[in-house]
């Protein structure tokens, strides 16, 4: 029986269904295969085609000079059954079947016919009904929308548009991700074989999911206990209220459970999880960046006394302790700031800062060591503020967190190079401090 690795480490891809007008998923998904410069053999499959993109077009997998390890289906539902058995024949080690029309709108027997012929060649199906596979590892973008960006985080989504937002909010910061897998039906391949290969590779620093309902029950649970031993582990599991679980239910005919029972095993076993689609993204991307603090004493630098507030309000409500400054460290800050300065937490550098007074504080800063997170603010625009807290980095043993606001063009280029140098930086200090808190592992 071949694997979950055998698709995502294809040498070669079959499009069944490639087409040549642009309107339709098989040009869509050929030209996202071959703009993502996949480096092995790309077959577009379509009788009717001599060629389409500047590939040479075949009539049938069987025409296909050569091994084809991975097909992508996107022909009508009523058509797989065949393509399967011929993709049987070929040897093909997997399918990615696009293609709707199965237990999704009650055809179960079509379903579990395709798996069983599948199962009888040994071949793995990912879906049907699903939006497909991108593995930047291998440079294999079968999906949509198309995203090329390698990075560390590894998405599995039940929703399709969920992980589709996750993968385009990450090539947005241009950190990309390592994987972005859709399931749909999950009629073979499910959570936990994706859980169980990014535990192992070396691509996927975070392993991401969004889940409905849980099928396999033991198995999941054991195969996200294992992973979150190795690596971070984010889940977003909606179904929280009476009403989501019946919309659960109705959206994928699966069991939302119990949702407090779902909270104290993430608890548990130390796994991160996000109560909505901004947390989802947010926590992997400082669970991608950040190694997780040694304590959660926070100390807040900030051009702005409003958002330094604002921080300590979000910092106070998710359990992590805003410390005193000490005498010493007052006197230290004395020496190096202007009167206007207010020497507390937040450390309110005021409206008129600029990076160098930022510069001097985090001098001080380090020479103290007295917090674990240590969070600047940057309001309005300031040149410069990658620089100075990229050299705070390098001097400090705490967790740096940034958020950066109201900079306009200047905000822009130094996100731009926060993202670039895995920075960890947030448009807002509510999300800053609880993606600290969420990296803490104090959790709801």
């Amino acid at each position: 029986m071949h694997s979950l690795n055998d698709i995502l480490q294809a040498k070669s891809i079959a499009v069944v269904g490639a087409s040549g007008n642009p309107e339709k998923m098989g040009h869509t998904l050929l030209n996202n295969i071959i703009k993502g410069d996949f480096g092995g053999g790309i077959y577009p499959i379509n009788p009717k085609e001599e060629s389409i993109l500047g590939k040479e077009c075949y009539k049938s997998l069987g025409d296909v000079p050569g091994s084809v390890d991975l097909a992508v289906v996107c022909v009508p539902g009523k058509l797989v059954r065949d393509v399967v058995d011929e993709a049987g024949k070929k040897a093909v080690k997997g399918l990615i079947i696009i293609s709707g029309g199965f237990k999704e709108i009650g055809n179960d027997g079509l379903e579990n016919e395709i798996v069983a012929i599948a199962k009888s060649y040994g071949m793995r199906i990912i879906g049907p009904n699903c939006q497909g596979v991108n593995y930047t590892g291998n440079k294999m973008c079968a999906t949509w929308p198309f995203v090329k960006t390698k990075g560390s985080i590894g998405v599995v989504s039940q929703s399709g548009t969920i992980g589709a937002e996750m993968e385009l909010l990450a090539e947005k910061d241009g950190i990309g991700v390592s994987c972005f897998a859709a399931l749909g039906n999950k009629s073979d391949i499910s959570e936990v074989d994706f859980v169980n290969f990014f535990a192992d590779d070396p691509h996927t620093k975070v392993i991401a999911l969004n889940i409905e309902g849980i099928r396999e029950g033991s198995g999941f649970i054991e195969a996200l206990r294992a992973a979150a031993q190795k690596k971070p582990v984010v889940i977003l599991k909606p179904g929280r209220t009476e009403k989501g679980r019946m919309a659960v239910a109705s959206h994928t005919k699966s069991i939302a459970g119990n949702d407090r029972l779902f909270g104290a095993f993430c608890r548990k076993y130390g796994i991160i999880r996000a109560l909505d689609l901004t947390e989802f993204y947010d926590f992997c991307k400082m669970a991608s960046f950040v190694a997780r603090p040694g304590g959660n004493r926070m100390l807040v630098v900030t051009s702005s006394g409003g958002a330094g507030i604002l921080a300590t309000d979000t910092a106070e409500e998710n359990n992590i302790d805003m410390i005193l400054l000490s005498d010493g460290l007052k006197s230290a800050l004395g020496k190096v700031l202007p009167p206007q300065c207010v020497l507390s937490n937040p450390l309110d550098l005021t409206g008129d800062a600029r990076a160098e007074r930022f510069a001097n504080a985090f001098e001080a800063l380090c020479k103290d060591q007295s917090f674990d997170i240590l969070l600047p603010i940057f309001g309005d625009p300031i040149p410069g503020a990658y620089e100075v807290t990229e050299t705070l980095r390098k001097k400090t043993k705490a967790a740096v967190v940034v958020s950066y606001l109201g900079g306009g063009a200047d905000q822009e280029a130094e996100v731009a190079l926060m993202n670039a140098n895995r920075m960890p930086v947030y448009p807002t200090p509510e999300r800053a401090v609880k993606s600290a808190r969420a990296v803490l592992g104090l959790l709801r």
